[in-house]
């Protein structure tokens, strides 16, 4: 399964028009434009494991940096500041670390 069987192309391209800047992203809008917010548990759990790179479970910093480019390859890296704010922002048990839980809940926040 790929990105775009759940989320439409168009919606993914505008999400990442949006922070094409250097630390301009800004998850919310993120999920929010890409369609993300709108979609079943189930559905943002598959793209959590599209996104865990390693398939460890879990999204770690290193991994979170190509976050953007997971949903497009020409897409830029996020900042170090970006990624910090991403992490922070969802790793409730503050394992340095994002699991599905986390992700699911900071999605549908």
């Amino acid at each position: 399964m790929t990105l775009t069987d759940i989320l439409s192309s168009s919606d993914i391209t505008a999400a990442l028009r949006e922070c094409q800047a250097p630390d301009s992203f800004n998850f919310k809008k993120f999920f929010q434009t890409c369609g993300l917010t709108k979609k079943s548990g189930a559905q943002v759990r598959e793209v959590f494991r599209i996104l865990d790179n390693d398939q460890s479970g879990f999204i770690e910093e290193e991994e979170l940096k190509f976050f953007l480019q997971r949903f497009d390859p020409s897409a830029r890296e996020l900042t170090n500041s970006e990624t910090r704010d991403f992490v922070n922002a969802a790793d409730h048990d503050r394992d340095g670390k994002i699991g599905a839980d986390e992700f699911q809940e900071l999605v549908h926040s």
